[in-house]
């Protein structure tokens, strides 16, 4: 399973999982509820997720730090400032707002549950590779900043 680690972009496991919520809302229909303010919950979530991501994008540029979360190694300073106070993932973390908004939408139990395997995926195969290779490059630093920070809220 290590062959896994950092090899998918995050956003193209985000076309992945949309397709996905896609596909189960349609065709498990015996898990579709009633969920109220739909369409004000997809928009709440798009709008947090376009705020949270693009300004976790913003202080990466602001840093002249990589964005490219498959070459961590060309990291060349811990960004801590802005949102990334708040949390360590900020961009991993619009892409999730978007999928639970759009399961949401969908209306589907499952559609709901399966967006949460995003945050289990990303853990595993591509936010602890990158701890431990932001880790090895910055040492202390590092360390510091993920006692004072959460991995996502």
């Amino acid at each position: 399973m290590d062959k896994l680690e950092r090899k998918i972009p995050p956003v193209a496991l985000f076309v992945l999982f949309v397709v996905a919520i896609n596909h189960l809302s349609h065709e498990f229909l015996a898990f579709s509820v009633s969920l109220p303010l739909g369409w004000l919950v997809f928009a709440a979530c798009f709008v947090i997720a376009g705020f949270v991501g693009l300004a976790g994008v913003y202080e990466f540029r602001r840093a002249q730090t990589t964005v490219n979360p498959i070459k961590v190694d060309d990291a060349s300073s811990v960004v801590d400032s802005g949102i990334f106070s708040y949390t360590r993932n900020p961009m991993y973390l619009g892409l999730f707002l978007l999928l639970f908004g759009f399961a949401y939408w969908q209306q589907n139990i499952l559609a709901i549950l399966f967006s949460f395997t995003f945050i289990a995926y990303m853990n595993r195969f591509q936010i602890l590779p990158e701890e431990r290779a932001l880790e090895s490059l910055f040492g202390a630093e590092y360390l510091d900043y993920k006692q004072r920070v959460r991995r996502w809220i």
